[in-house]
């Protein structure tokens, strides 16, 4: 009897693994990617129909410059939702590509408060994650081994812009800033780094009532000596704060993080942008073959400049796909010691390399001044 028994409880044990391997995606995912599938299946994440601002069309040229000879002799291919820049559908999106035993890695969100919870998904599932927009610091703060940032975090950004503040002598600062993941992490990095600067941050607010109550608050300013604004917000709430500040009287410098970094707003501010500075992590102007490279043929088939986000996503996709093949293999865990252990990934926007915790450092940040319309690129 207690053979029986032990015999029964063992073969529950047998078909209880045998189930969970089964059902695991995580587990299936490194089975089937360890024999170098006929085709690289890579999700990508993002507001398209809403805030695509060039993403779609960097991801396109890479791919057809890729697949003309393939990553280990196969092409890859790419599955495109829409987050809407929602928790809910970005949740959603990231079950169902975590659930997807063929794919070996994911590139998005674009926001902050969508990528982090998604992170989780993803990580859970042994799924890579290239992140090319999202700031956050929290990104990367919880030791996960499959998720990779690939442009400068809060701390990072709000460091240059504090440092620049300082160089031009502002000493008196107003920070207005989104409440959200993005915007909370944009400005308080920057306050940080403005106190260390010895800069003082006269108030902070996220919000208010109406027009008058801002000039209520702008002739308090005034009192205080305010001689910048630094704005942690994305468009096209920013752009419109800046023609709201001016129609209530205040015509100091305004700086902002790289959620200002658009043409919108160019569009939306228009005068009342001039001589605002924000940061980036693209130049087309810059020196190099690559960058050159890249500007021609997207120009040539989009009939318009790549924006900051084109070149984000040109160099997600080629990153990867060079990672997949340095390590032979399109395991997520196999790409991502790759991705760790280069001393430098170059790309459009620059250099790059990833630490410990998949955080991206060497990468430039450039600032750019609105002058008679249009972008002006400082550093």
């Amino acid at each position: 009897m207690k053979l029986r028994t032990m015999l029964v409880v063992l073969a529950a044990a047998v078909l209880a693994t045998g189930c969970a391997n089964t059902d695991d995606p995580g587990a299936q995912r490194e089975k089937l990617l360890s024999r170098h599938p006929e085709e690289a299946v890579i999700g990508v994440a993002w507001p398209f129909a809403t805030r695509n601002d060039g993403f779609k069309e960097g991801l396109e040229l890479a791919l057809e410059e890729i697949n003309q000879v393939g990553v280990m002799g196969h092409p890859l291919r790419l599955v495109l939702e829409d987050d809407q820049s929602s928790v809910t559908e970005g949740l959603a999106i990231a079950q169902a590509f975590a659930n997807r035993s063929d794919m070996a890695a994911v590139i998005g969100h674009r926001s902050s408060a969508v990528t982090v919870p998604a992170s989780k998904v993803y990580e859970n599932a042994g799924l890579l994650l290239l992140a090319p927009s999202s700031t956050s610091p929290s990104l990367t703060e919880g030791g996960a081994e499959h998720v990779f940032r690939l442009i400068p975090n809060d701390a990072q950004l709000g460091r240059v812009m504090a440092d620049y503040a300082k160089a031009q002598g502002y000493r008196n600062i107003v920070v207005y800033y989104a409440n959200d993941e993005y915007g909370r992490g944009l400005a308080n990095s920057f306050e940080d780094s403005a106190k260390s600067n010895r800069l003082q941050i006269i108030d902070r607010l996220s919000d208010f009532k109406d027009g008058a109550e801002l000039k209520r608050l702008v002739s308090k300013w005034k009192l205080l000596d305010c001689d910048a604004v630094f704005i942690a917000q994305t468009m096209p709430d920013g752009a419109d704060f800046i023609v709201q500040l001016r129609e209530a009287g205040l015509d100091v410098p305004v700086m902002g993080g790289d959620g200002m970094d658009s043409p919108d707003l160019l569009e939306i501010a228009g005068n009342d942008a001039d001589n605002a500075v924000v940061a980036s992590v693209f130049n087309p102007e810059g020196a190099g073959e690559l960058v050159e490279s890249f500007v021609d043929k997207y120009t040539d088939k989009y009939g318009e400049a790549p924006r900051k986000y084109s070149a984000q996503a040109y160099d997600s996709l080629h990153i990867l796909a060079e990672a997949a093949s340095l390590a032979n293999s399109w395991k997520p865990a196999d790409i991502a010691a790759v991705l760790r252990a280069q001393s430098s990934w170059p790309g459009v926007s620059g250099l790059r390399s990833f630490d410990a915790d998949g955080e991206v450092q060497q990468m430039s940040i450039v600032l750019k001044r609105v002058a008679n319309g249009a972008f002006e690129y400082m550093r």
